[in-house]
C-alpha cells in the first residue's frame, strides 16, 4: 500500500522507482519502429492473402489464449496469438468474400486515420477540447448535408453505427410530440415489416415499448405500400389516437428494398408525423446517377440515419445521423456541469457531446475524412456502382443454373433458391445447402425467411468484392448443390 506521509525527499526516492516501472507505457523509438515494422508486415500479409483465404471459419478459440497475462509478452508472440485466436475464425469482414451480411468495409486508408486518431489521442467530445477535431467532423457532416439535400443549420452526428444513430433520432421524435408517461398508450408509430431491428430495439430502450405499432404492407418487391401507410394514419386519427412518427427505409437488410421515400415523405407532412428514414445500408447509393430517383424525397426528412462503415467502405464503428430539429435533438442530450464550466462559450459550435448520449467520444471522423480527402470520390462511387453490377451478374449466374432469385433488387441485396415442388421439401433443401456452404466457407453467405420461405442472401458491399469473387462463389454453390445430390 503506497503512503503519503513521507517526507519530500523519501516522495521523490518513491516517484523515481515508480516512474521506471511505469516508463513501459511510453516506449522508445526504437521499439516504437519495432512495433510498426511488425505490424506493417502482418498488415501487409494479411491484405495481400486476404483473396487466398475462405471468408468462414467456424471454431472457437482455445481455451484460455486470450486470458490476460500480466507479465506482458513479446509483441511479435502477441502477433500470433491474434492470428491464430481471432482472426482465424468466423466471418472475415475485411474479406471481398462477406457476402451475408451487411459487411463493413475496412479501408487502409482509414485504418492510418484511427492510428493517427489514436496516438494523437483528440478528444473529439467538445470544442473547447479540440477545435480542429470538432470542425472536422463537422465538415463531414455538412458533406453529408449536401449529399443528402438537408438544410446546412441541420444538426448533426457521427456514431458508432446505425443503432445509436437510430436512438438519437428516434429520441428527438419522440421528445418533439411529447410521447410521455400517459401520452405513451396512444401514440403510433408505423413501421415497414422490413425494418432493422435496431428501430424496434431503440423503440424499446427509449420508452415507448407500449406505443401502438402498426406494420404497413409491403408491394410485390418488399417497399412499404404508402397508400396503406395513409389508410392506417387516418383510421388512427378517427379513432382518437395519436401518430407521430413513419419510420422509412432506404435499402433494407433482408431485400435491398428502397421505400416510396417521396411519396411517404408527403404524407408524413400532410399529417404532420416526424418522418425517419434509416438508409444505413443503402444511403451513399445515392451518389450512383442511376439510383438517384430512388431517393427522391429523402431531402423531406425530418432525420436521417446512414452508415460510412458500410456503403463508403469505412471500418466498423462509423455511422452518422441528420437531423433537423436542433431543439427536439438537444432537449435530451444538452446538460451542463460545474466542472465544465470552463468549456461553455455560446460563441462556438454547439459541440458533439450535447447532441448524442456519448460524452467519452473516439475521434472517429479522421477515419472517413483522411479517405475521402486522399483518394477524392470518384473511387468510391465507381465502387457503389460495381457491387450494383455484381449482383446483376450473380443474379444471371444464379438463373443460368437453375436457381430461382427474387425480384431485381433496388441495390446490391438480393436472394436465390433451390425450386422444389412443395414449400416443405424445397425450404429443407435449402437449409441443408445453406449448411453445406458454410461448412465451405470459401464464400460467405447467409440466409433469411420471407413469408414462409427459406432463403439465401447475398448481400454485395465489401470494396473487396470483384467478379473474381462471384465466379468463387458460383463455384461453392454447385459443388455444395452436387455434394448433396440436388
Amino acid at each position: 500500500m503506497i503512503k503519503y506521509d513521507h517526507s519530500i525527499d523519501q516522495l521523490k526516492q518513491q516517484l523515481d522507482q515508480l516512474a521506471q516501472v511505469s516508463a513501459a507505457l511510453e516506449p522508445t523509438p526504437e521499439q516504437r519502429e519495432h512495433y510498426i515494422q511488425q505490424l506493417s508486415q502482418y498488415a501487409h500479409d494479411f491484405i495481400d492473402h486476404l483473396h487466398e483465404r475462405i471468408s468462414f471459419k467456424k471454431g472457437d478459440p482455445t481455451p484460455g489464449s486470450l486470458t490476460i497475462n500480466e507479465t506482458g509478452q513479446p509483441f511479435e508472440q502477441l502477433l500470433v496469438t491474434y492470428a491464430k485466436e481471432v482472426e482465424q475464425y468466423g466471418i472475415k469482414p475485411a474479406s471481398g468474400g462477406h457476402l451475408g451480411y451487411i459487411p463493413g468495409g475496412g479501408l487502409y486508408a482509414s485504418s492510418l486515420g484511427d492510428y493517427l486518431a489514436d496516438v494523437t489521442n483528440e478528444y473529439a467530445g467538445i470544442y473547447f477540447g479540440s477545435p480542429g477535431a470538432v470542425t472536422l467532423e463537422e465538415e463531414l457532416l455538412h458533406w453529408m448535408k449536401k449529399v443528402f439535400g438537408f438544410p446546412r443549420e441541420a444538426m448533426g452526428n457521427l456514431t458508432s453505427g446505425g443503432s445509436i444513430a437510430n436512438l438519437i433520432a428516434l429520441t428527438a421524435a419522440r421528445d418533439k410530440y411529447k410521447v410521455k408517461s400517459e401520452r405513451i398508450a396512444n401514440s403510433v408509430i408505423y413501421l415497414s415489416p422490413q425494418v432493422h431491428h435496431c428501430v424496434t430495439k431503440a423503440i424499446r430502450i427509449i420508452g415507448l415499448e407500449d406505443v401502438q405499432i402498426r406494420y404497413v404492407n409491403l408491394d410485390d418487391r418488399f417497399r412499404l405500400d404508402a397508400q396503406h401507410l395513409e389508410t392506417l394514419i387516418e383510421a388512427d386519427k378517427a379513432a382518437g389516437l395519436q401518430p407521430f412518427l413513419v419510420i422509412a427505409s432506404a435499402g433494407t437488410t433482408d431485400t435491398g428494398a428502397v421505400d416510396p421515400l417521396e411519396a411517404i415523405g408527403h404524407i408524413a407532412q400532410k399529417h404532420q408525423l416526424w418522418y425517419h428514414i434509416d438508409g444505413a445500408y443503402g444511403g451513399f447509393f445515392i451518389l450512383v446517377d442511376d439510383k438517384k430517383p430512388l431517393f427522391k424525397g429523402v431531402e423531406l426528412a425530418d432525420s436521417l440515419v446512414i452508415d460510412p462503415h458500410k456503403s463508403l467502405f469505412l471500418p466498423y464503428g462509423t455511422g452518422a445521423v441528420l437531423i433537423k430539429d436542433k431543439e427536439a435533438l438537444m432537449h435530451s442530450n444538452h446538460y451542463t456541469a460545474n466542472y465544465m464550466q470552463d468549456t461553455i462559450d455560446d460563441s462556438v459550435p454547439i459541440s458533439p457531446a450535447e447532441v448524442s448520449p456519448e460524452l467519452t467520444k473516439h475521434f472517429r471522423g479522421l477515419r472517413m475524412w483522411l479517405p475521402l480527402q486522399l483518394h477524392g470520390l470518384a473511387p468510391f462511387v465507381a465502387c457503389l456502382e460495381e457491387k450494383l453490377v455484381l449482383t446483376d451478374y450473380f443474379r444471371k449466374c444464379l438463373e443460368q443454373e437453375g436457381f430461382k432469385i427474387g425480384p431485381t433488387p433496388d441495390l446490391s441485396v438480393s436472394y436465390f433458391w433451390l425450386p422444389a415442388d412443395d414449400i416443405s421439401t424445397q425450404n429443407r433443401m435449402n437449409e441443408q445447402l445453406m449448411e453445406r456452404i458454410h461448412q465451405d466457407g470459401s464464400v460467405f453467405l447467409s440466409s433469411t425467411s420471407l413469408d414462409g420461405m427459406f432463403v439465401i442472401r447475398m448481400a454485395i458491399l465489401a470494396f473487396r468484392t470483384k467478379q473474381r469473387t462471384i465466379d468463387k462463389a458460383m463455384e461453392m454453390i454447385l459443388r455444395a448443390k452436387i455434394e448433396l445430390g440436388f
